[in-house]
């Protein structure tokens, strides 16, 4: 199968892939300018980003805007002029003062899940950076281009589709995502259909991304038969020379049996997929005790959530594995070796190439 350059704004990728984000820490600047430097868009994750700051503890939000302005910097410099797009939660706590940094920072697209990026247009009037929401059903797709076209007379440039077998927070129940009710297919067909009149309308391409369970060319292939334009990838970063994880987290993702990779409650208010450990055990029948709230999360109340997500997180990036919240997609027991950015995207692009 010929692979078609995957064209958003004034850039041009040589190959429609792009690294999901992945928080906390575990897509920074150090994978995202790798990513891009190899045909791809690398994403970071806006998520506690500042997390080795010196002030993290203390000044927790002016640490996490620095640490924003200071990585995207970095990989727009090492990437020399490719894009660079950052992940931004609509649930987090300060949305809208992380949008800020990051356009400050000259970053090329923010992509935004977790909730409705309503009101994203409005931050960005007046700057270069693009922006995608991320989506799980042509309902809500159809929802936010009509918000955008109603209030701002924009329409996004990429819409990203999130599956069930993603890794991270779902956009679904998890009733459905167990009985595997979702038909990710009929999604991309309905994204597509309803975004056409708004591509028209503002002459512009909209992109449409598919995530979540893809994971080999095979995958690629089928979603750009589909239709779609390109996909959005994670886990298989994690198992990378220049990913931002800790090393255990990568041979944690690497030694993962299919068995380990279950479905969690999350203090968002949404299932997560993640790997079977103590943590995942321990949590999954009792309470932990909040002893610091990082306030990073909007629905989350410190005195009825299951666990702290930052604190779980934050042990993840510091490969306390044990004791972390290890978040994965639901192919991640299929990869069984450390490898580098280059390596996995010729390898990729290799597998599209034999279809």
């Amino acid at each position: 199968m010929d692979i078609k350059p995957l064209k958003i704004g004034k850039f041009t990728l040589e190959l429609p892939i792009i690294q999901g984000g992945m928080g906390i820490g575990i897509s920074r600047s150090n994978l995202a300018a790798a990513v891009s430097n190899s045909g791809g868009l690398g994403v970071l994750s806006g998520a506690q980003i500042g997390h080795d700051e010196p002030d993290f503890e203390t000044n927790t939000l002016q640490a996490n805007l620095r640490a924003i302005k200071k990585h995207i910097q970095k990989a727009k410099a090492v990437a020399k002029g490719k894009m660079i797009g950052i992940n931004l939660m609509v649930a987090m706590e300060h949305y809208e003062e992380h949008v800020e940094a990051a356009v400050e920072a000259g970053v090329d697209i923010i992509i935004s899940g977790a909730g409705l990026p309503l009101t994203l247009p409005a931050h960005l009037k007046g700057s270069q950076t693009m922006f995608a929401p991320i989506v799980s059903s042509g309902r809500a797709a159809k929802a936010l281009l009509k918000n955008y076209d109603r209030k701002y007379q924009v329409a996004p440039d990429m819409i990203v589709i999130e599956g069930p077998k993603a890794g991270g927070h779902l956009g679904f129940k998890a009733e459905d995502i167990e009985n595997d009710t979702i038909d990710l297919d009929q999604i991309v067909r309905d994204v597509i259909e309803v975004s056409a009149p708004y591509t028209e309308k503002y002459n512009k391409e909209i992109p449409i991304i598919v995530a979540g369970g893809v994971f080999d060319g095979a995958d690629i292939a089928h979603y750009l038969e589909l239709g779609a334009s390109g996909v959005q990838m994670a886990t298989r970063f994690i198992a990378t020379e220049e990913c931002d994880a800790h090393p255990n987290f990568k041979q944690a993702i690497i030694d993962a049996k299919e068995e380990d990779i279950i479905l969690v409650k999350s203090p968002v208010g949404m299932p997560g997929r993640a790997i079977r450990n103590p943590f995942s055990a321990k949590y999954g029948i009792q309470r932990e005790k909040i002893k610091k709230c990082y306030n990073c999360v909007k629905p989350c109340n410190p005195a009825t959530t299951v666990y702290c997500i930052s604190k779980a997180l934050l042990h993840a990036v510091r490969g306390e594995v044990d004791d972390a919240l290890l978040f994965c997609g639901s192919n991640a027991y299929r990869v069984n070796e450390l490898t580098t950015v280059d390596e996995l995207m010729q390898t990729l692009k290799n597998e599209i190439l034999a279809i």
